[in-house]
């Protein structure tokens, strides 16, 4: 028998090329991995709605709840709505529930084998990263597209400038927060601790942000805490945009859109989505050191 290593007369020799790496197959790989979390979601209805229960509940039930107990108790409502004030919130909580779980989708890859799969295509590592926030921020956003849907239930207007500004700040926020995911789940190798995480820290992050209370009044204590919590600029932009467009007394509005404010010195609007956003990038610049230290 003929050793493996001879070949007979004339037979062709296979050549395998491997592409060079390069900006182009990075934008590439971005792509793919894009598109394939676009997919999951879409596959997945199951998810799209458990994603939309909470966030409901919270606005719908809780909302009215408060409302009615605030126009028994002859509280500061006044023309204001509750539900209108935790609606920015609502969405805001909608985006980090989504993206939180689109970050969890890493750990799944790594349990089954895929992510090896990727980490070892002649791509960088970045560039995967990169597809991961990216694709997690668009589902988020898409998921809290549904939420703001429901505006007119909260007594919010379809102003199509508001829409597009609520949406905008809501991709922001999730790519935010889909690279702190990102970052955590580089190290994480099993659903139960990732999920076990996330919940330890999505919940601290909900109350803390001013998602259903204002920031104004609070003790010195719990004022620290939710100027340190960086779902609460993610909060106020939007809060901001919705009260912007609504017909309220200036009393009413320094009650329910107070802003968030540093030592007395409120913080601009504009500061406040540069720093959600600089945030994101920093953490995602962390989450690409980890991948590259992965195995």
């Amino acid at each position: 028998m003929a050793s493996t290593a001879e070949r007979a007369p004339g037979a062709e020799v296979v050549r395998v090329r491997v592409p060079e790496r390069g900006l182009r197959q990075d934008l590439r790989a971005v792509k793919i991995v894009l598109h394939r979390e676009l997919i999951r979601f879409w596959r997945d209805k199951l998810r799209m709605v458990s994603g939309l229960v909470q966030p409901v509940l919270w606005l719908l039930v809780m909302g009215t709840g408060l409302s009615n107990l605030m126009a028994r108790s002859g509280g500061p409502a006044g023309s204001v709505d509750l539900k209108t004030f935790i609606f920015p919130g609502v969405c805001a909580m909608s985006v980090m529930f989504t993206a939180m779980f689109s970050a969890g989708s890493i750990v799944w890859d790594r349990e089954f084998g895929f992510l090896r799969e990727m980490l070892v295509a002649p791509v960088s590592r970045a560039a995967i990263v990169v597809g991961k926030c990216v694709g997690g921020a668009l589902v988020a956003t898409v998921q809290g597209a549904v939420i703001v849907s429901l505006a007119g239930l909260a007594g919010v207007p379809y102003d199509p400038g508001l829409l597009l500004e609520l949406l905008g700040l809501m991709f922001v926020g999730a790519f935010a927060l889909t690279g702190f995911g990102v970052m955590m789940a580089a190290r994480i190798n099993s659903m139960q601790s990732f999920f076990g995480l996330m919940q330890m820290a999505m919940m601290p992050m909900m109350f803390l942000s001013g998602a259903l209370y204002p920031l104004s009044g609070l003790p010195t204590w719990l004022t620290v805490l939710t100027r340190f919590n960086p779902l609460t600029y993610a909060v106020d932009p939007l809060r901001h945009a919705v009260f912007s467009r609504l017909d309220v007394s200036p009393e009413l509005l320094r009650t329910f859109d107070p802003g968030v404010t540093w030592g007395g010195w409120v913080v601009p609007i504009w500061l406040e989505i540069l720093l959600v956003l600089g945030m994101g990038l920093g953490l995602m610049g962390v989450a690409i050191l980890e991948f590259r230290r992965a195995d």
